[in-house]
């Protein structure tokens, strides 16, 4: 090898270990970054309601280190994902990402859902939107209470369950309907979830899990398939409601236990016909 390709093969190494060196440092300090920081995700999901469709307009998500009652100290959260979401598709376990943001360590007071005014439901059996009157108070935003101490270094995610049944309220005979947004605040951490499948599939059926401080509940999807995200630890009521056209019964189960982070299977749920002696 010749003098001059030799010291072009030293040079193109030396150029290779900067760039690996300058990488790793960039990388380091990035993790650095991260380390010093706490990161909260925020999702959204859906109870049950009796319409087609159930339009709500995200304008922001916000948080507050105190639980005050006052205006002051809210901050709008990086990369909020706004838009406006159907309520009624976020079933059987699915979920809308809402906001990922890094934030500084401490006490995370509350979070803050801010609508805006493009909301709207569709009624079953039509396909018309009818706009849903959204008072100032609900657009200038529901407050959640979190309470809880963010650690450097840690992902902390907060599910909001949109209970859209109790959340909409027809106005009298007008044929108006208000929007008054009713949601669970559920940590995803230490929660449990309840996953299962109900047979047949070919309606949908409401799943619930109950006791003396918690409702949640969940529709079947296509399949069948069910989940119940951000369930708190104790002991559980499970119902399974089938549309009452169906022909099949409620199936329950009493004291269903679920320990904290636990992913409990329901397995294979088959609903009997109403007649049948199962």
């Amino acid at each position: 090898m010749n003098l001059k390709k030799l010291k072009m093969k030293k040079f193109a190494g030396l150029l290779l270990a900067f760039v690996a060196v300058t990488m790793f440092l960039s990388c380091s300090d990035d993790d650095s970054t991260s380390d010093q920081n706490a990161r909260v995700k925020i999702s959204m999901t859906d109870a049950p309601g009796d319409y087609e469709a159930v339009f709500v307009d995200v304008i922001d998500v916000k948080i507050k280190a105190d639980a005050a009652s006052d205006e002051e100290g809210w901050v709008s959260l990086d990369g909020v994902e706004a838009g406006r979401y159907d309520l009624l598709s976020l079933t059987g376990g699915i979920t809308q990402l809402l906001a990922t943001a890094e934030v500084a360590p401490g006490m995370l007071g509350q979070i803050r859902l801010l609508l805006g005014s493009d909301n709207a439901i569709v009624l079953n059996g039509t396909t018309e939107e009818i706009p849903l009157s959204t008072p100032s108070a609900q657009q200038s935003g529901l407050k959640l209470k979190v309470n809880q101490e963010l650690v450097a270094g840690v992902e902390y995610e907060y599910l909001l369950d949109f209970d859209v049944d109790k959340s909409i309220e027809r106005a009298g005979e007008s044929g108006q309907y208000i929007l008054k947004p009713v949601i669970r605040l559920a940590a995803v951490e230490g929660s449990a979830t309840i996953s299962g499948e109900v047979q047949p599939s070919d309606f949908q059926s409401v799943v619930k899990v109950q006791n003396a401080a918690n409702i949640i509940t969940a529709y079947t999807g296509q399949d069948g398939k069910f989940s119940l995200n951000g369930v708190p630890a104790g002991t559980y009521k499970f119902t399974v409601t089938p549309e009452v056209s169906s022909g099949y019964k409620v199936y329950e189960v009493n004291n269903v236990v679920v320990t904290s982070g636990e992913e409990k299977e329901m397995g294979q749920i088959f609903l009997s016909a109403i007649g049948s002696e199962n």
